[in-house]
């Protein structure tokens, strides 16, 4: 993640709201982005830094990935519009929360039906299913706001 990624970031939410896109259903999507990147990264300092310790840093690497994307948004005033909160809690907080849960609970699906049956079922199933997972949840935010 870089700072010209929270920068689209702020721009696509800027476009979905023009669009009408609740900022739930966005956030979704971002909170899903973040971990993803998160996890990209990770992968590839193991993969560069083999003798390095990375996996004493995982947690602070995540950690400021979600700092690079909301802060930003904390600055730009996105963050902290007054009403714009699902239960008490800012959309765009709750979405990313809420989307990066799904995003690891997709993966855990995957994980867990690997193991159960010591395959995968189809091509690119490490992808569908935390993508899904979003997809899923995203229905769920746009029919709880349109309703």
């Amino acid at each position: 993640m870089c700072p010209v990624c929270a920068v689209a970031v702020v721009g696509g939410l800027g476009i979905s709201r023009a669009l009408g896109v609740d900022d739930l259903v966005v956030s979704v999507w971002i909170g899903g982005l973040i971990l993803s990147l998160s996890f990209w990264l990770i992968n590839f300092l193991k993969k560069k830094k083999s003798e390095f310790p990375i996996s004493r840093f995982q947690f602070p690497i995540i950690l400021a990935m979600y700092a690079l994307v909301l802060l930003p948004l904390y600055y730009t005033k996105t963050i902290g519009i007054w009403g714009n909160t699902f239960w008490g809690v800012d959309k765009i907080i709750f979405g990313t929360a809420a989307g990066s849960v799904a995003f690891l609970k997709g993966i855990w699906i995957d994980k867990l039906q690997r193991k159960k049956f010591g395959k995968q079922f189809f091509n690119f199933q490490k992808v569908v299913f935390p993508v899904l997972a979003l997809v899923i949840l995203s229905a769920v935010f746009f029919l709880i706001t349109n309703s």
